[in-house]
């Protein structure tokens, strides 16, 4: 699939991070924007940005974990342009605690925001693409859905589920023109650590990065691998060139994290004890301080 000329771009959790970020890069291509969070005073920054860069922009105030809301941003969009070439299903949030430190608010949290509302608004946009007979679904999803990490469960659990979710639908799609792409960050420069429900989950691997160093030379084993943190424009850009070329299958936006996840499906005793010292100094962290 190739886009036209000025593709109709829906984009969800679009006031922050890399929502924010992928609405001013999809600017730039000419894009008509539709573009939806809870934040209105942050989402109508971003859409004056886009619009500073050239873009026709509807933002509009959307709760996506309800279904009516969502169902009813989708209709406007079509109504507003006449058709949706590409959905980026971007709002997310992630969680802090053990498992027996998380509550049941928490988990519905993290299922509702995560995981349901794909379905809502893959589910609103499917008959307009099926209709036009192309068009691209996109969710930004995480390492966390490939992989574990301690001490947000929920939120991981709830990955592990949208990238599930995004396998099943691109079955489904086959010989329809229609491509569905899950797009797989690892640490990126934004609000999100410092925004997770339960407490700031980025804090916690800091501290955890910290005493994983005295972990590593007291047990003589080398440190965890880990990946060099990546600004929200840098994989905006990395998103919009997978929106003009639809790759076949997951992406990832960090040099070594596919190299990880293939690690861990062939053998994941290996993949965790090379991750042991930022494991260990993650729960050193959590109980200790």
């Amino acid at each position: 699939m190739a886009l036209n000329d000025n593709p109709v771009v829906v984009i969800t959790g679009a006031s922050s991070g890399i929502g924010a970020a992928l609405a001013v890069e999809c600017a730039a291509m000419n894009a008509r924007l539709a573009i939806c969070a809870r934040r209105t005073d942050d989402l109508h920054d971003v859409a004056a940005k886009a619009r500073d860069a050239g873009a026709e922009v509807y933002a509009a105030k959307v709760d996506v974990t309800k279904h009516d809301d969502v169902e009813e941003f989708i209709m406007e969009t079509l109504e507003k342009y006449g058709r949706i070439d590409v959905l980026v299903n971007n709002a997310g949030r992630g969680n802090y605690g053990s498992v027996e430190d998380t509550s049941q608010e928490q988990l519905d949290s993290m299922f509702a925001l995560n995981v349901f509302s794909l379905w809502y608004a893959t589910g609103a946009v499917l008959p307009i693409m099926k209709r036009q007979g192309s068009g691209h679904i996109m969710t930004v999803a995480s390492v966390a859905g490939k992989l574990g990490f301690p001490f947000n469960s929920a939120y991981v659990a709830a990955k592990h589920a949208a990238v599930g979710f995004m396998a099943s639908l691109r079955a489904e799609l086959v010989d329809t023109g229609i491509h569905a792409t899950t797009v797989c960050p690892d640490g990126v420069i934004t609000e999100w650590g410092n925004a997770t429900e339960g407490a700031p989950i980025g804090d916690l691997f800091m501290r955890g990065i910290r005493h994983s160093r005295t972990i590593s030379r007291e047990r003589n084993i080398p440190l965890a691998p880990l990946k060099k943190m990546l600004s929200a424009q840098e994989v905006a850009a990395q998103i919009v060139g997978w929106m003009k070329r639809p790759p076949a299958s997951d992406v990832y936006t960090h040099d070594g994290s596919e190299a990880d996840v293939l690690l861990s499906a062939r053998n994941r005793a290996e993949y965790e004890q090379q991750m042991l010292p930022l494991f260990a100094g993650m729960k050193k962290a959590y109980y200790e301080e």
